[in-house]
């Protein structure tokens, strides 16, 4: 297999490349060169792997896909780790899209090989997608489990909409015992309040909140701190996509730990911060 890496420092898998130059127009348009050398035999399959940060990052591997197709590759698959719109998976209110679906349209229209993404916000986007490959993110929790006693732990699934997922975690990773959070969102501002966690006493447990994305942080922020009024040894966080557009201080300040991947971004080392790469953590 042969390997087009459209992000900056993400190269998963031991694969043979073709290299490129990418540039936005000033016009707003990115575009990209493939950089074709006679060793790249178009028969062999091709692999694109992009982490999306934003909308240009998404249509970088559109063109991509065309250049490979327009250059004779047919047998072209996508490893697209954080898959784009994945929370707008239902509208919310009257007048919004199902952002979810047009991105996944869009996919589809490529038609990949295969179209592997890493720890979806729900059901509906592997549902969406066609040729799909989910990769869960057990690997990712045992990982950080291996600094912790596990007969210590509990996990915490942040709302109803994580538990049905965490408890099926906790059962692969042997059954850990699950606390269920909760919190009350309004939908229209996006204001958080109300949380709320189901238990009388952590004393003595190492509290892991286990979540797919985090963004500002309000959630877990909110949450850390009503497990605090419950005596746990102490109280982390485990996200498979950080985003942290409020950055990191904030989630720090109040939770002993946080872990994540280099699935959005790769981020600079700091205190009580711990990034895993994908590609320790990927079968390719």
């Amino acid at each position: 297999m042969i390997a087009l890496h459209l992000s900056p420092g993400f190269s998963p898998g031991p694969f043979k490349t073709i290299t490129h130059e990418s540039f936005i127009f000033k016009g707003g348009e990115p575009h990209i060169k493939l950089k074709l050398t006679a060793d790249v035999d178009p028969a062999d399959p091709v692999l694109i792997t992009q982490r999306v940060a934003n909308s240009a990052d998404f249509m970088l591997v559109l063109l991509a896909t065309d250049a490979l197709r327009r250059a004779d590759f047919q047998r072209v698959s996508l490893l697209m780790p954080y898959f784009p719109a994945a929370r707008q998976d239902r509208p919310m209110v009257e007048g919004e899209p199902l952002s979810v679906r047009v991105y996944a349209d869009l996919i589809n229209a490529q038609h990949y090989d295969r179209v592997t993404v890493f720890d979806p916000h729900s059901d509906v986007t592997p549902a969406l997608l066609n040729h799909v490959q989910v990769v869960t993110n057990q690997a990712f929790i045992t990982q950080v489990l291996t600094g912790f006693d596990r007969e210590t732990v509990t996990l915490i699934a942040p709302d109803a909409g994580a538990a049905k997922k965490i408890h099926k975690l906790a059962q692969e990773l042997g059954g850990l015992p699950v606390v269920l959070g909760e919190k009350v969102r309004d939908v229209r501002t996006g204001a958080l309040t109300g949380f709320q966690v189901f238990a009388d006493d952590l004393g003595g447990r190492h509290c892991l909140i286990v979540d797919d994305i985090c963004d500002g942080g309000g959630t877990f922020i909110g949450l850390a701190a009503e497990l605090r009024k419950l005596n746990p040894a102490s109280v982390s966080l485990a996200v498979s996509h950080g985003i942290f557009s409020k950055g990191l201080a904030p989630l720090t300040d109040m939770l002993d730990h946080v872990y994540t991947t280099d699935s959005f971004a790769t981020l600079t080392p700091a205190h009580a911060f711990t990034q895993t790469e994908l590609n320790t953590l990927l079968q390719l």
